[in-house]
């Protein structure tokens, strides 16, 4: 497995240098990694820049906080995709998940038929942010995910109080089984961070280190463990 395919290599920073956006897919192009994951102001470009390549955009979607309406969540989907993005990782409403999972459950569900009558190809990720949820809270956001039709549950923003764990990880992967995607993203680092999250059943990595975890020429992991 080529760990380099399995990075969304990630700039979602507020500030930064002049050039950092096209650094990222100058770098995504020439390792080989699955997408660039930029704020949405960003899509546009990048989608220019790697009009030529196989590498993926990928915006978040009420982000960082998962606090909007439905309505806004689906004219910035809308925005997003016709900008050219490839990839959505959409912020769950966490308080809904918690108190009112049937409504959250329903604005999930619409959002996602939304964006599949936009673009049927689309990779749809739901961030849960794992530091605020309790372990039955997690479950119940996978099963809703898997419901509704995303293709990713993810850990984490990456701006919240912590980020992916190993624990949260296998338990996102024994609750969605072997058909759905489990991305981790916030605070991995290091190659040897990620090959653990790949073992403990991730197929996807959100990190901003990505020329660190995986440069050009970097060798292959072993295959997923799928959490076991």
């Amino acid at each position: 497995m080529n760990i380099a395919r399995l990075i969304d290599h990630t700039f979602l920073k507020p500030a930064g240098g002049r050039g950092e956006v096209e650094k990222l897919c100058r770098e995504a192009k020439r390792c080989g990694f699955a997408s660039v994951c930029v704020n949405p102001a960003e899509v546009s470009r990048c989608a220019g820049f790697l009009r030529d390549s196989a590498v993926k955009v990928c915006t978040v979607v009420d982000f960082p906080l998962g606090a909007s309406t439905l309505r806004s969540r689906c004219f910035e989907a809308l925005d997003a995709i016709q900008a050219g993005a490839d990839e959505l990782d959409l912020v769950v409403n966490q308080r809904l998940l918690k108190y009112s999972p049937s409504v959250c459950e329903s604005e999930l569900l619409q959002w996602v038929r939304t964006c599949r009558t936009l673009r049927s190809d689309l990779v749809l990720k739901l961030i849960l942010e794992c530091c605020n949820l309790t372990r039955g809270e997690i479950v119940l956001g996978c099963e809703i995910a898997k419901r509704v039709g995303f293709d990713f549950v993810k850990t984490s923003t990456g701006f919240g109080s912590g980020g992916a764990t190993l624990r949260d990880v296998r338990l996102m992967r024994r609750t969605v089984g072997a058909d759905m995607g489990v991305k981790a993203a916030g605070g991995i680092r290091d190659r040897e961070s990620a090959v653990a999250m790949i073992e403990a059943g991730a197929d996807r990595i959100g990190t901003s280190a990505g020329m660190k975890i995986a440069p050009a020429g970097a060798g292959a992991v072993p295959a997923a463990k799928n959490g076991e």
